[in-house]
């Protein structure tokens, strides 16, 4: 009887012993969720962390949301660079190009508050181009989404006073011209395509060499309408080894604005 007593009381000892470990994590049978990863939103102005952030990988098809302390997990497999978006009412729209997340280095990223000084005029994700490319091409692992044509073009008021005005592209990736590839932007061996090209109320007044976040491009005075409707067209490079046919360059562009004096 005095073994059995014995026996009964280790028992009990290791059953409470059991239940004091599983007592942090476990709460009426349900287990607490907890946040992996050290991705983070926060406001530049303040420091301080931006809950209810919408972030979404639009080549991905995934969406989340910051939680209280701005954190956020991209379950999600990125293998090559691909646009990253951020959005928050009361805040700038914002984008980055991404690629493979390492635990060590999570994504640390700074948003700004709306002002009247910058013009959100698209938030999408577009795909410049013919559908047709190489997969050395710039970011092609990431093309999903289908094209909308070679060009791209938005329409916009600007305010009656402004007499300065500037483009800024949020994201752009998939440019294959002479200088991405010089940069190792991509991974083609004998064909490269011409720049992107930027027009402003029909006037052409950049070309785009490089992909990257957050270009911008001054747009000249002389043809700023203000307090009427301009427009901005981009239109994707060509193939300049193709011949005896149209070949272009399968670009995408994302989060286009305008900043304003």
């Amino acid at each position: 009887m005095g073994m059995k007593k014995n026996l009964i009381f280790l028992l009990v000892v290791i059953i409470l012993n059991l239940n004091f470990a599983f007592a942090g994590t476990m709460q009426g049978g349900v287990e607490k969720e907890v946040m992996v990863g050290g991705n983070k939103i926060f406001d530049t102005q303040t420091n301080m962390p931006i809950a209810g952030a919408k972030v979404t990988l639009p080549l991905k098809n995934f969406m989340t949301v910051t939680d209280s302390q701005g954190r956020f997990s991209l379950n999600a497999d990125i293998n090559a660079p691909t646009i990253l978006s951020v959005e928050k009412e009361g805040y700038k729209p914002f984008s980055l190009t991404v690629s493979k997340i390492a635990p060590d280095a999570p994504l640390i990223i700074g948003i700004e508050k709306s002002d009247a000084k910058q013009i959100s005029i698209d938030t999408e994700l577009y795909h410049l181009g013919d559908n047709s490319f190489s997969y050395n091409s710039a970011n092609a692992a990431d093309f999903q989404i289908r094209s909308i044509g070679p060009y791209y073009s938005k329409n916009f008021n600007l305010p009656k006073n402004t007499t300065k005005a500037a483009l800024v592209i949020g994201s752009i990736i998939g440019l294959d011209t002479k200088m991405a590839k010089a940069m190792g932007q991509n991974k083609i061996v004998q064909a490269y395509a011409s720049p992107a090209e930027v027009f402003f109320n029909g006037v052409k007044v950049a070309e785009i060499q490089l992909n990257g976040d957050g270009q911008r491009i001054k747009l000249p005075s002389n043809l700023i309408k203000a307090g009427r409707k301009n427009q901005i067209t981009i239109k994707t490079g060509r193939n300049m080894m193709a011949y005896g046919q149209v070949d272009y360059d399968d670009i995408e562009i994302a989060n286009l604005s305008i900043e304003v004096n």
